[in-house]
Parts: C-alpha cells; structure tokens; sequence
C-alpha cells in the first residue's frame, strides 16, 4: 500500500471514529474546569476549595463538541432551506 494511500485511509478512520463520538456522546467535559463547573483554588494552608464560577461552560461542566456543533448548524441550514413555504401563494 502506498504512503499516500494509507495516509488517506488513516484520516479516514479518524474522522469516522470522532464522527461516531459526536453522535453517541455530543457533549464533553469543559477544558477550563475539567468538569468541575468552578476552578479549583488553594487557601492559605494548601488546601484544596472551591473557585469560581467557570464562565466557558456556565457552571455545567460539559460543553457541545465542536462536530457536534457543526452538525447542528448543517442541519439547522438544511431544514430552513428545504421547509415548504408556510403560506403558499394560492393560484389563479
């Protein structure tokens, strides 16, 4: 098998493989927060407490993965394209 060939093959197997995560688990844990939903802090002694309020998820801890996200807006594009009129002009 050439280089290419089974470069091809290989990007392929990737993209399937994210493909299939996206749409059996579309939502994945924040990076900021490590899905906490706040940052973790240390007091004075060292102890671990609680930090803020994460921003980037709202406090959930989970976030919409990225293909995820593009397969919404691809199919939210889809369905406003190709709906039927909702008042059709009447004939005649």
């Amino acid at each position: 098998m050439t280089l290419p060939a089974l470069a091809t093959t290989f990007l392929l197997a990737i993209t399937l493989c994210y493909a299939g995560v996206c749409a059996a688990n579309p939502f994945g844990r924040c990076r900021k927060c490590r899905g906490f939903g706040f940052a973790m802090t240390t007091d004075r002694k060292g102890r671990a407490k609680r930090g803020k309020h994460c921003r980037r998820c709202d406090g959930h801890g989970i976030r919409i993965r990225r293909g995820r996200h593009l397969w919404n807006l691809w199919a939210r594009t889809y369905r406003n394209g190709t709906a039927a009129p909702k008042n059709p002009a009447s004939k005649g």
